[in-house]
């Protein structure tokens, strides 16, 4: 189609989508992975660990929505150039802190930053992709994150092991750096305002994506009275149990809970993640087939109460049984079926609905989902402190996890919020 292009641009900014969770992931999983090791030198128990992990998603929460807000507004350029400079700095003095106290602090500051990165990615989406590839190009945000988060225990446990524990927190704030080079000298946030790109293809895009330009303000109003976008963010308030298991609380889990060593939970990290990232290499190219054979509300509702529900299974499972054998299959299992689908099927319906408004949709989901990720953080180290056990909290997040799941009955993609009743609502 393109003679001139071999290779779609659009195809290079889903590369520089990856490398942006890449990088988010790589810094955000060295807490969790360093955590035994912190934890041991600055006295922590459980509970106080997880405040550490639980400031970030507080700082995350709270700045996700302005952040959504702002690159719908001004465009996600600037804002990610933001967000990945500011979150740099702050995993490079998470490095120099000096008890929990300090710690809190910076972790808080870092999340504060991050927070934007995931609905300005949506918001990049719905500018560079026609609406039939929605699907693969929020699924390069999720390859992002499980490649990050596999890569991460090959680079942050060698280097600790030989250095300390505060070194990957100073690499990966210069590897950031890099990121944002990259970003203002070469990524432009329109087709038509990109060097290089071929007419058919500006022409394409144009014509059959998501984004239109808008003058009206967002219905807040209205939106909150929405059942199907109700749920959605209750059933990602859910959901984000279940992440933030893996990426803040898996590593302590499997060496204190399961009485894994250092090499043998690393090892696992990087196997469960890789697979992660085939399978939301895949969940792309599986959510956008579904929804072409099958319809918007069927494809999008199956695959995310599949995930759901699966690994809340696990977690059961992993809770129950005192044979490390099953704990590995059933989140092996349970986890990367999640991973492949929750993501990529919750942020694909926010740019079904959100229509020009993804970033602020995805901001206002994702507020809600780190919110649960907060809960989570706590409430998990808290549970194994005064239950001596790390299965009691499993089987908590289990419960959760099938909420979310019913919870994805009440949602339904195909209803946008910014349909033209709405806009002459607010008129």
């Amino acid at each position: 189609m393109f003679k001139n292009r071999r290779f779609p641009y659009r195809y290079r900014v889903l590369i520089f989508l990856f490398f942006l969770i890449f990088i988010t992931y790589l810094d955000r999983i060295c807490i969790s992975l360093l955590g035994v090791r912190i934890k041991l030198e600055f006295k922590l128990s459980n509970e106080q660990f997880g405040w550490v992990v639980a400031a970030f998603s507080l700082a995350y929460a709270i700045f996700e929505i302005p952040s959504g807000i702002f690159g719908d507004r001004i465009g996600q350029r600037s804002v990610l150039v933001r967000i990945v400079l500011w979150w740099s700095v702050f995993t490079v003095l998470t490095g120099v802190t000096v008890g929990l106290f300090s710690l809190i602090i910076v972790r808080f500051l870092f999340g504060m930053g991050e927070a934007g990165a995931f609905p300005n990615g949506s918001g990049v989406i719905s500018h560079w992709f026609p609406v039939k590839e929605t699907g693969k190009g929020i699924s390069s945000l999720f390859v992002g994150q499980s490649a990050g988060s596999a890569f991460a225990p090959l680079i942050v446990i060698p280097l600790a092991a030989a250095f300390g524990w505060r070194m990957p927190f100073f690499v990966n704030g210069f590897i950031g750096i890099l990121w944002v080079l990259i970003c203002i000298f070469w990524f432009r946030n329109n087709p038509s305002e990109m060097k290089g790109i071929s007419k058919e293809e500006k022409d394409l895009i144009e014509k059959n994506r998501r984004f239109v330009k808008h003058k009206e303000s967002f219905p807040w109003e209205i939106v909150f009275k929405n059942r199907s976008l109700g749920a959605l963010v209750a059933a990602f308030f859910c959901s984000q149990w279940g992440n933030y298991f893996f990426i803040a609380w898996m590593p302590v889990y499997l060496q204190e809970g399961k009485h894994f060593s250092e090499n043998d939970m690393k090892l696992f990290t990087f196997y469960f993640f890789t697979l992660g990232t085939l399978g939301a290499l895949l969940s792309g190219f599986i959510s956008d087939w579904l929804v072409q054979r099958k319809g918007l509300v069927f494809g999008r509702r199956l695959l995310a109460m599949l995930g759901m529900g699966v690994l809340a299974i696990s977690f059961y499972l992993s809770a129950i049984t005192t044979n490390n054998y099953v704990v590995i299959i059933s989140l092996f299992f349970g986890g990367i079926l999640f991973s492949t689908f929750n993501g990529t099927v919750s942020y694909s319906t926010c740019i079904d609905i959100g229509g020009s408004r993804p970033g602020t949709v995805a901001g206002l989901m994702n507020f809600f989902g780190q919110t649960g990720a907060f809960v989570l953080a706590i409430t998990f180290g808290k549970v194994a402190d005064m239950t001596h056990n790390f299965n009691t909290p499993m089987l908590i997040l289990a419960g959760v996890l099938i909420t979310g799941c019913l919870l994805w009955i009440f949602v339904d993609p195909s209803k946008p919020l910014m349909s033209t009743d709405t806009i002459q609502e607010l008129a």
